[in-house]
């Protein structure tokens, strides 16, 4: 509200209130006016039951008289009397309209019915007399039942004037007590009306006026400082001093929103370059592990501090397993079917929070549905499933993150993995013979460039087994290529079910198997090589159905540092199996002196 219209308003109240008081004025002067007109209503029912006791006690006596002496005259201003008392009961049946209550009706009621009673033995007690029955008419007139019935005349009268009494008391003490009223109230609303004019005044000049103003002028005061968390003071009424509240309002929401997008633009700008730092490191990552720390380390900032896991699809177990973790998630299981994700199923992002309606994922424990919100991120590459990006959120928004950038996210992460197990597969392809399934040459060349590496710091032995086939020539050229293919097969299954961990077998070329042994001295290295002879001994071979019969293997035996150094490792083994071939074949035989040494020449 305007001042002006404060103002106004002020002065019809003034004017409203000083007519106010002269219509309590007036109402008071009807209060009184309205005690006056109660006692005389008391006045005119009193006077009129009056009437009526005073108009039975004459016609009783006059009707006595007549009894007693039989004189004429009596009757005749009996019968004067009767004809008066029937006027008084007719004035006294409309008593009513002049304000009588209920009970104080009831009452009159009562007195003329008793009256016509006695009037009714009266004319009874004159009958008898003129029929000559004196005694009858003189029991009548003065018997108990008579005296009785005037009582209840008197009695009656007296306790309408008794209950009269009571109500014009009342309604003179409310009439006074109202006056009363009324002329306080009058003189209130004239306090009222003065007291008004100098609220108004004061409202005016420092309520609505100096107070808004001063505090105004302190948030525009920090508004100018780019302080925006100053809060203008709350104004509901419309006038100068709102629109100014509202103006300046109105300037602070707009360099909020206008801090909101350079924020916004911050952290965009923020999540873009830890998006790019986070895409170079995962396209210079060697393995699995280092993208997955990679991933730990990167996702938690980009996700807004959201908890988390990274889940590889294996295939052979048609099972997703969890590549690493960040921040301790609590909902998500470490191993799951994709069919417990809805996400893969659907193959498209699924967020699941517990006040909407939405279907939570098998994988997510049951006990955790009302403490976290959680997003599943399925990772696909080439229309094939490769994995899950789990973040679960404690008691955040998962809203406060943009839906684009977790995508982008789940989609640079699954070219990652993509490049990575495509690089492992083609590096498997480079590093494995398609025949046996074993390592190759290249893979053995490159585990030898590993032991050389750690030569100078191990110290543990390495053992090196080379076997070889015995007359593997003539058996192929006996039996064909394919069965020779077949029994390089059967070999090579010998050799990957006989290595430990840590062990690896390789096909060096042709018939010629290697086998490193690292952490093996030379006596549990003969009795490995005696266990893979005695195995191959014992294979039943077959190919189309026939039997190729019996095959024998010679294995040359050596360890380093013991019997030659790791350079030399692969030589001096060679040089025991050319000995072990030359002692008969189908035999284990570990380096010796003589082995060594002619190597090293």
């Amino acid at each position: 509200m305007r001042l002006a219209t404060i103002t106004n308003c002020a002065y019809g109240a003034t004017v409203l209130l000083t007519l106010l008081s002269g219509a309590t004025m007036i109402l008071a002067s009807e209060a009184h006016e309205d005690e006056r007109a109660a006692v005389q209503q008391r006045y005119e029912l009193d006077q009129a039951t009056s009437t009526l006791r005073d108009e039975v006690n004459r016609l009783t006596g006059q009707a006595r008289q007549f009894v007693l002496d039989g004189d004429v005259s009596h009757l005749v201003v009996y019968r004067r009397e009767a004809d008066a008392l029937s006027d008084v009961e007719k004035r006294i049946e409309h008593i009513g309209d002049a304000g009588a209550t209920r009970d104080e009706l009831n009452a009159v009621a009562e007195a003329i019915r008793w009256a016509d009673m006695l009037h009714d033995e009266q004319e009874a007690a004159i009958a008898a007399w003129q029929e000559g029955d004196l005694d009858t008419a003189r029991e009548i007139m003065f018997g108990a039942e008579y005296e009785r019935e005037l009582g209840k005349v008197e009695s009656a009268v007296e306790r309408f004037q008794y209950r009269l009494d009571q109500r014009t008391a009342n309604d003179v003490v409310t009439a006074t007590q109202l006056s009363s009223a009324w002329r306080t109230a009058s003189e209130v609303v004239l306090a009222i009306t003065a007291a008004l004019f100098l609220c108004v005044l004061y409202f005016v000049l420092t309520r609505r006026i100096l107070k808004p103003v001063v505090r105004l002028s302190d948030v525009v005061t920090r508004l100018a400082a780019e302080d925006y968390a100053a809060e203008p003071p709350h104004c509901d009424q419309i006038d100068e001093i709102g629109d100014m509240a509202q103006a300046v309002r109105i300037f602070r929401e707009s360099g909020l929103e206008r801090q909101r997008l350079e924020k916004q633009r911050d952290e965009e700008a923020r999540n873009r370059d830890l998006m790019a730092r986070m895409m170079q490191r995962m396209q210079s990552c060697e393995t699995l592990d280092e993208l997955g720390k990679v991933v730990a380390r990167f996702v938690p900032d980009i996700s807004g501090g959201s908890a988390g896991r990274l889940y590889l699809h294996e295939k052979a177990r048609n099972a997703l397993v969890e590549l690493c973790q960040w921040s301790s998630p609590i909902a998500a299981r470490t191993e799951f079917s994709p069919l417990s994700c809805w996400a893969l199923r659907r193959g498209v992002p699924h967020r699941f929070r517990h006040e909407r309606a939405d279907m939570p994922c098998d994988h997510v424990r049951e006990q955790t549905h009302d403490l976290v919100e959680t997003v599943c991120l399925p990772l696909m590459a080439q229309q094939e499933t490769i994995g899950l990006l789990y973040l679960e959120h404690g008691g955040i928004e998962a809203g406060e993150v943009p839906r684009s950038y977790l995508e982008m996210l789940a989609e640079n992460v699954a070219l990652a993995v993509a490049n990575l197990r495509l690089r492992a597969e083609l590096s498997d392809l480079a590093m494995v013979d398609p025949l046996t399934d074993l390592a190759n040459r290249r893979k053995l060349e490159q585990a030898l460039g590993g032991l050389r590496s750690e030569a100078d710091t191990r110290t543990t032995p390495v053992s090196c087994l080379v076997l070889d086939i015995d007359h593997f020539k003539q058996f192929n050229d006996r039996f064909g290529h394919d069965a020779g293919d077949e029994v390089l097969r059967q070999v090579g299954a010998v050799l990957k079910k006989s290595v430990r961990e840590g062990s690896m077998a390789f096909r060096f070329g042709g018939e010629e198997f290697v086998i490193l042994l690292p952490n093996v001295g030379t006596d549990k290295a003969c009795e490995r090589a005696e266990f893979i002879r005695r195995q191959i001994a014992a294979l039943d071979l077959r190919h189309e159905g026939k039997p190729l019969g019996n095959i024998s293997a010679s294995i040359g035996v050596a360890t380093a540092p013991v019997q030659t150094s790791v350079d030399r490792l692969l030589q001096t083994a060679d040089a025991a199996l050319l000995r072990a071939k030359e002692e008969g074949r189908d035999r284990v035989v570990a380096a010796s002196r003589a082995e060594v040494c002619r190597t090293a020449a």
